[in-house]
């Protein structure tokens, strides 16, 4: 992978660790600013279901800012772009369609395809 293309998504991982954050601070900042006293039980069970989902929400979040902060060295370290299993490169549709991924495309279906037969 040239230069040119490392600092495509160099900025591209850097975009969505970005609104990544972003969104968590919201959800800190409107956690800590509320003052839920909800005297209808319905409301407070409401509120609550709302909360856990959210909280959810940016558990699935952080797990995805470590992917992205692993490509992001993967890029410092000039493996990023590499499959993990073969070695060969990672073609640049499947790095746009998922920047954060470590197997082509070959090895990713083998991969999904075991899962699948050790599940069934």
């Amino acid at each position: 992978m040239n230069k040119e293309e490392l600092a495509y998504f160099k900025e591209k991982l850097n975009k969505i660790k970005d609104e990544l954050l972003s969104g968590a601070d919201k959800t800190i900042s409107e956690m800590t600013d509320h003052n839920d006293n909800y005297p209808d039980p319905t409301d407070r069970a409401s509120a609550e279901s709302d909360r856990n989902f959210e909280l959810r929400i940016r558990d699935r979040e952080r797990k995805l800012l470590a992917k992205v902060n692993s490509a992001l060295e993967r890029i410092k370290d000039e493996s990023y772009g590499i499959c993990d299993e073969c070695g060969d490169d990672i073609s640049r549709a499947r790095l746009e369609a998922r920047p954060v991924t470590t197997l082509c495309i070959d090895c990713k279906t083998k991969q999904e395809q075991k899962e699948k037969s050790q599940a069934g």
